[in-house]
């Protein structure tokens, strides 16, 4: 075993050469950032955006809903498309038509998740 001040010397040596390697190629980080930020955002919706089997039975796509394939889809509830409505900078999403005096934008629609109440 070494003593507590050895132990603190070798510590303090190790973080001083892992601090100079990362001084010493400090150029390369930006270029490395740029690359792996579209996989981050990426990875990070695919891990924070719920799936669709989270969803409810009601709500899963006719691919899904039970195995029921092409011959269910004709009786499926269509689902309405989500609306973006801006009204004196105040925006509000909706499956129905925008309210008088608003404006409505384009909505993606792979980014709405629409929760039951």
């Amino acid at each position: 075993m070494r003593r507590p001040l050895q132990r603190a010397l070798w510590i303090l040596l190790a973080l001083l050469l892992v601090a100079g390697a990362a001084w010493w190629t400090h150029d390369h980080w930006g270029r490395y950032a740029a690359e792996a930020a579209p996989w981050a955002q990426r990875a990070w919706g695919k891990l924070t955006r719920p799936g669709p089997d989270t969803l409810p039975a009601d709500r899963k796509p006719p691919s899904q809903a039970g195995g029921q394939g092409a011959r269910g889809a004709a009786s499926a509830p269509v689902v309405p498309t989500p609306r973006k409505c801006v009204q004196d900078g105040r925006t509000t999403y909706t499956d129905q038509p925008c309210p008088p005096g608003s404006q409505e934008q384009l909505l993606d629609g792979g980014a709405v998740t629409s929760l039951p109440r």
